[in-house]
């Protein structure tokens, strides 16, 4: 045992396995190690993986192996009397399944697995303890996840000090599958909830490729009851987007709608993020310009809420409750434009139809085309951008919704002077239960730029999107 080391991690060919030089202070007594230190540990680039469960393994004689078991959660193991050989096989999903590697542990050196990384240890000495660390209970469901390699598997090459025929090894072991038979251990799927909405189908289309990703609308999960989410195997997922939500924001001015906006938008989020901090996911949520007020300006991530209706009540909630989640992305965006109705395609159908529409013109904004938000979504993820929140919207200058009017009655064919500009208060003089908007929705995207996410104009897509629709 080496009592001189420096803390370090050291890389390993298995990506993210990592092996750590543990500090021993020894005497004539004995020694003493901090075995995990999580803030000096994390620093030199270990994850934050939360240990939920402390097991200790006894061997009583030198050649006693066990192995070689893929578990479905990450583990930190160290010993604490004897020494042993650790080897480590790949057996995730990808292009490092099969890859091997082998150490000799004393209780100087502690080493890192990842969840899917099959290990293997065999006792050198009598009376050889170690212990591990686990992100997850162990459970007989959990059990089930578990993906095994033969110890004497020719293709992993292991070099045993003692051969296995001399080994001390359990039935069970001696009977799993060489490599050839393994089915290697998929990675933790990403849920989106909300798929039938404007985000929900611009993710469906964005991650049509892709076999990780479980979909479900409202007759699956409805925030609204959050009864719903029971029965969630949340071990399978490590990564939940929301992109569901309560809209309608005139209608949560009336005491049903505020019920209902309360329940989808800011306690099934709180729900939400309560899961993600117990089971250690990524949640990604979807935030509105609503949460502002009508001070003047663009708005940057920084900036005080002052939510004026019930439906902006909600949203600033929902922010509120999601940014609890130790992993999250908030996405703030505005005026959103996806398939099915809404403002744009409405404006269209008015321009063929003949119909000269008044549009406010003293609310300014940039459009947020639904596949553009569903990309900086994937780019956050994809990236691994430091948590918390980010404006997401199309690039461009902001405009009034009387310019973006005109600008689709132009794209329409129509004439753009058919749209006349007219005051928020004026439009909604005639109309009662009206929710109050936000003047000034336009968002700063600098934080969002700064992870390389360069957003697209909107009046850019806006033409696409336009010539897209029915009779475009």
């Amino acid at each position: 045992m080496q009592t001189g080391k420096q803390l370090a991690v050291r890389e390993t060919p298995i990506p993210g396995f990592r092996v750590i030089d543990l500090p021993v202070h020894g005497d004539n007594r004995g020694w003493f190690k901090e075995n995990w230190q999580r803030e000096k540990q994390l620093a030199l680039g270990l994850p934050d993986f939360g240990p939920v469960q402390n097991n200790i393994s006894f061997n009583a004689t030198a050649g006693v192996t066990r192995g070689i078991h893929a578990e479905p959660w990450d583990k930190y193991i160290s010993v604490a009397s004897g020494r042993v050989f650790g080897a480590w096989v790949d057996l995730r999903e990808g292009p490092s399944f099969g890859a091997t590697f082998s150490i000799e542990i004393d209780p100087s050196i502690a080493v890192f697995v990842p969840r899917g990384v099959g290990n293997a240890f065999q006792a050198l000495e009598e009376d050889t303890a170690y212990s591990y660390l686990v992100n997850a209970h162990w459970s007989a469901e959990a059990q089930g996840e578990y993906t095994f390699l033969n110890l004497a598997d020719p293709t992993a090459a292991i070099a045993w000090p003692i051969p296995l025929e001399q080994a001390e090894l359990s039935d069970k072991d001696r009977a799993h599958p060489m490599l050839a038979d393994v089915t290697p251990m998929p990675p933790r799927r990403t849920l989106v909830i909300g798929a039938n909405g404007q985000l929900g189908r611009a993710l469906q289309a964005l991650w049509a490729d892709r076999h990780d990703v479980d979909f479900v609308g409202r007759d699956r999960v409805d925030l609204a009851r959050p009864a719903s989410l029971d029965g969630i195997r949340w071990s399978a997922y490590d990564t939940i987007v929301n992109a569901a939500g309560y809209t309608a924001v005139d209608d949560a001015e009336s005491p049903e709608g505020r019920r209902d906006a309360w329940a989808v938008n800011a306690t099934g989020p709180a729900r939400l993020a309560a899961v993600a901090a117990e089971h250690r996911l990524t949640l990604v949520h979807v935030s509105s310009d609503y949460v502002f007020d009508d001070c003047e300006g663009e708005r940057d991530e920084q900036d005080a809420l002052g939510p004026l209706g019930v439906y902006a009540q909600t949203k600033a909630a929902g922010d509120l409750a999601v940014a609890a989640a130790p992993m999250h992305y908030i996405v703030r965006t505005s005026w959103v434009v996806g398939e099915g109705r809404n403002f744009v395609s409405t404006m269209a159908s008015l321009a063929r139809r003949g119909v000269e529409p008044q549009v406010v013109d003293d609310q300014i904004g940039r459009l947020t085309f639904a596949s553009e938000l569903a990309r900086a979504i994937d780019h956050l993820l994809s990236v691994g951008a430091p948590h918390g929140l980010y404006n997401v919207s199309n690039g461009g200058d902001a405009v009034s919704w009387a310019t973006i009017a005109r600008r689709v009655f132009e794209l329409a064919g129509s004439d753009p002077a058919k749209v006349s500009p007219v005051s928020t208060e004026d439009y909604f003089a005639s109309k009662s239960g009206v929710a109050p908007r936000p003047r000034h929705s336009a968002l700063r995207l600098e934080k969002l730029e700064a992870t390389g996410f360069a957003p697209r104009d909107q009046f850019a897509m806006l033409e696409e999107y336009v010539r897209s629709l029915p009779g475009g």
